[in-house]
């Protein structure tokens, strides 16, 4: 493992040494200082990719020691907590958006430094979308983006070219899509949207809803959940769930569309490796997962009539996904977090960049606008995004432009939605409307009054 690090860290190494001395010339020394990382990146892999990008770093700067520390998501907060009560909080952390701005809201993140941090970089460079999943309700950024990967509708263009049909990128377009390659007989089906009560349903559901002005909260934080607008969006997605194969069905109905039985489905960009590579792609060709799929072979052509819509229109445009950010935490020690703030700024540099996203392709997308086409991005270790090319790149990126969440509305952010998202109230409605046949008007009352017990 040592061997195979140090072979590893020498290649980055002529890679990073050059591009990194020109950020750094001119900046002042720190000093001798040492600071703890913690990276949700938990995996061996990656700790040792990252490894050697702190490796790296610190043979830039002798006087610099970064500790790199990994953290499960799920624990992130408690491990805060306890380092907080401890005096011992890392001065630099990956983790989610969300997170990031409770963390902030509790006086955990140093916001002068994180808005230092977006200057050097520079604002502009930024997808405007993932910034504001960052901002607070007075215009500081409690964190940095730093990944992402995009939520949208994947489509068989082939299909939709030979049907003289539109993009699926309008509500009328979509729904037309779904009714017209509905087949069951000849088991195809229109598109796949969640309908189990659970996460998925959530993320699908939420980007019609947001696309129909239909908010849970209002901007001073009042319940506006059971409005037109989101009975609009409950009924239009339960018309769309009729298209879906039969039972209530969540991401794993993916296999529908890569056995060629689909037309349509919600995914993230995650998906961009099943689609491009036979390997990734083997666990949804079998025929073990859903008794009307008999299992296929994987389709080289696939991807290359696969398109990917990242915005859904209907009253307004709304796009969705999620932002992984770095944030610096407020430190005792200033050395500490200008070290932490310099250290970031080296990750931002194109090729320590994109090194840090080629650990999950597709998964980790870039929140700066030009590394989607830069070439040394699209050669990937993996070979997937040769397959999409540096324009179809850009396009599926440019859904960071606008993501939009129910926590954010005017510029506000609204705490209790992220509350009732934990809770899955909103898939539990669905559910009962798209499986159980219950009125949307009494799904919609029951809905409310169970965020009303949250609020409360």
């Amino acid at each position: 493992m040592k061997n195979t690090r140090k072979v590893i860290m020498m290649i980055v190494i002529v890679c990073l040494v050059a591009p990194f001395a020109l950020v750094a010339q001119g900046e002042a020394e720190t000093g001798p200082v040492s600071f703890e990382f913690w990276t949700t990146e938990t995996q061996s892999d990656r700790m040792a990719t990252i490894q050697v990008l702190v490796d790296t770093y610190e043979i830039l700067n002798p006087d610099v020691k970064i500790n790199l520390v990994p953290v499960d998501e799920n624990e992130m907060a408690t491990q805060l907590q306890t380092a907080s009560a401890a005096g011992n909080l890392p001065a630099l952390i990956e983790i989610g958006a969300e997170n990031a701005v409770a963390f902030g809201s509790d006086g955990l993140m140093d916001v002068v430094r994180n808005g230092e941090l977006i200057d050097k970089i520079g604002e502009d460079e930024f997808y405007s979308g993932a910034l504001r999943l960052v901002a607070s309700e007075s215009g500081d950024n409690y964190a940095v983006p730093f990944h992402g990967w995009i939520q949208g509708i994947w489509y068989r263009a082939d299909w939709f070219e030979e049907a003289g049909l539109e993009p699926p990128t309008t509500w009328e377009n979509i729904e037309k899509a779904a009714e017209y390659f509905y087949n069951p007989s000849e088991n195809q089906y229109g598109i796949l949207v969640g309908t189990k009560a659970e996460g998925f349903t959530e993320q699908c559901f939420t980007q019609f809803a947001l696309s129909n002005g239909a908010q849970l909260f209002d901007k001073d934080g009042n319940l506006i959940f059971n409005s037109p607008e989101m009975k609009e969006a409950v009924e239009y997605y339960a018309r769309l769930a009729q298209y879906n194969p039969p039972g209530p069905q969540t991401w794993r109905a993916r296999d529908y569309y890569l056995q060629g039985k689909m037309a349509m489905f919600f995914y993230s960009t995650y998906i961009m490796d099943d689609l491009s590579l036979q390997e990734k792609a083997a666990g949804s060709l079998t025929g073990e997962n859903f008794a009307e799929l008999a299992g296929s072979d994987f389709d080289p052509d696939l991807v290359t009539h696969t398109q990917m819509v990242p915005l859904i229109t209907n009253t307004d445009t709304a796009g969705f996904g999620v932002v992984v950010t770095l944030g610096v935490i407020n430190q005792p020690d200033s050395a500490a977090a200008d070290a932490a703030v310099d250290f970031a700024r080296y990750l931002y540099t194109p090729n320590a960049y994109i090194t840090f996203l080629h650990m999950a392709p597709g998964g980790m997308n870039p929140v700066l606008k030009g590394i989607a086409s830069n070439e040394r991005f699209q050669n990937d270790p993996q070979g997937i995004f040769k397959h999409y090319g540096a324009e179809k790149m850009a396009e599926i990126n440019s859904g960071m432009n606008d993501i939009v969440t129910f926590s954010i509305v005017d510029g506000n952010r609204i705490t209790a939605a992220s509350t009732i998202t934990t809770k899955q109230i909103i898939p539990q409605m669905l559910y009962k409307v798209t499986q159980e046949g219950m009125d949307v008007d009494a799904a919609m009352d029951w809905a409310e009054s169970e965020m009303k017990k949250l609020i409360d």
